[in-house]
């Protein structure tokens, strides 16, 4: 049977779960404008699998109606399950919606779950807006290894110089995957320091690090 807007919507109000979301996955067929239309029904469903499917296909559908979409995402960013709102700050990174920073920042001080933690500094880099920095130095500093891995890799996107000085003392750091982050970060910053780190970083006992830190040198 084809699929159509019609046998979408129908089975988007349908009471079955998979119904609901065997529908959300065919809204990749249609056309964008009329996906768009179509997903916001399912973004206040009340099972938290639908919606986080919703919200995470806005990434590809919000371009229809940037305005539209960035309230979409606020309401996203407070719904009740976390993994809705990672999704939602996943959204907002991939369209890059600048005008959403304020309620990232507002939500990482809010929320207890890494998660969501994880997914709001990851957005920061995609987003590469210079207010930024303040929240990925703090989050360089949280307990969260995944977390500080992440603020490694958003601070290299931002390429705001001063995050030179946060990753330059993490060259020497045990652990590995740090230091490979550090390692990809650093290539996008053509200073003395961030050289002089990256020469470091391609003599290390880990040869993936080296031949990143090789590459980037080249």
């Amino acid at each position: 049977m084809s699929i159509t807007p019609e046998s979408v919507q129908a089975l988007l109000e349908s009471p079955e779960l998979g119904d609901r979301l065997r529908a959300v996955n065919q809204i990749r067929q249609l056309d964008p404008a009329i996906g768009f239309e179509l997903i916001q029904m399912v973004l206040d469903d009340r099972n938290p699998r639908v919606r986080y499917s919703g919200v995470s296909q806005l990434a590809s559908l919000g371009q229809q109606d940037p305005a539209q979409t960035i309230t979409l995402l606020r309401a996203g960013l407070q719904d009740s399950e976390p993994d809705v709102q990672a999704a939602a700050a996943d959204s907002i990174g991939a369209l890059k919606l600048t005008d959403a920073f304020d309620d990232l920042q507002q939500l990482y001080h809010r929320t207890n779950e890494w998660i969501v933690k994880f997914s709001i500094i990851a957005a920061l880099g995609e987003l590469g807006d210079d207010r930024a920095f303040g929240l990925l130095e703090e989050a360089l500093q949280s307990g969260n290894e995944l977390v500080q891995i992440v603020a490694i890799g958003s601070l290299g996107e931002l390429g705001d110089d001063r995050a030179i000085r946060l990753l330059v003392p993490l060259v020497d750091t045990p652990d590995w995957q740090i230091r490979y982050r550090v390692a990809q970060a650093l290539s996008r910053f053509n200073t003395p320091e961030a050289r002089s780190a990256l020469e470091t970083l391609a003599n290390d006992r880990n040869e993936q690090i080296a031949r990143e830190a090789q590459s980037a040198l080249s």
